[in-house]
């Protein structure tokens, strides 16, 4: 069965538009705690659009970026994808870290470990909140974290889309600190059966 999200009705997408407000703030608040710091997370935008126009959103196939990959297991399965363009990935640490926004090196360890913790802490806020919206039980894997071109960090997902459809629920997280901002795009990639028992969760098909 082939499943494409531009089936959703405006109503439906209201439902995962809320999905993303609740995974915010509840991100904003683990976040918060982790760091001992008041974190600031804009209302996310949700988008629907084709799978190919992401790495253009992100600034280019060959833009350098940050990509932090988690397994999707339970009543559901796939993975998550959260991406940070490189310098974006480098004020965010800095940001939650303490250090001077402007002060850009490689990332060491630490770093990673931060990156990756972020996106744990992100991915399990969006599930937590799409679990307790659907009755459906979703728990993420341990992350992997990526350094590499947009369309190298974006192929593997590209795969597994090309087997559901050409369109993705694309959500933009902000981070807020002051005057600075910092965008990272999160989708869920679901398999092609997971697809389907998400849709039937939020009503969207019987």
């Amino acid at each position: 069965m082939t499943i494409n999200i531009e089936d959703l009705n405006n109503l439906h997408i209201d439902v995962l538009r809320e999905i993303g407000n609740i995974g915010a703030g509840s991100a904003a608040t683990a976040l918060a705690k982790m760091l001992n710091k008041k974190v600031n997370m804009d209302v996310p935008k949700v988008k629907v659009m084709e799978f190919k126009e992401v790495s253009e959103t992100l600034g280019g196939a060959e833009i350098l970026v940050i990509g932090i990959l988690l397994g999707v297991n339970g009543e559901l399965n796939g993975n998550i994808m959260f991406i940070l363009e490189y310098n974006a990935a480098q004020v965010l640490v800095n940001m939650l870290l303490g250090k001077p926004l402007d002060e850009l090196n490689d990332f060491n360890e630490l770093e990673l470990s931060a990156l990756k913790e972020i996106g744990n802490i992100l991915a399990g806020s969006y599930l937590s909140a799409m679990s307790s919206l659907t009755n459906l039980n979703i728990m993420p894997s341990v992350p992997d974290i990526a350094i590499d071109m947009a369309g190298a960090i974006l192929s593997v997902p590209a795969i597994e889309f090309g087997k559901i459809g050409d369109t993705v629920l694309y959500i933009e997280t902000e981070f807020l600190d002051g005057n600075t901002r910092v965008v990272g795009d999160f989708f869920l990639i679901p398999d092609v059966e997971s697809y389907e028992i998400l849709l039937k969760a939020l009503g969207v098909i019987s």
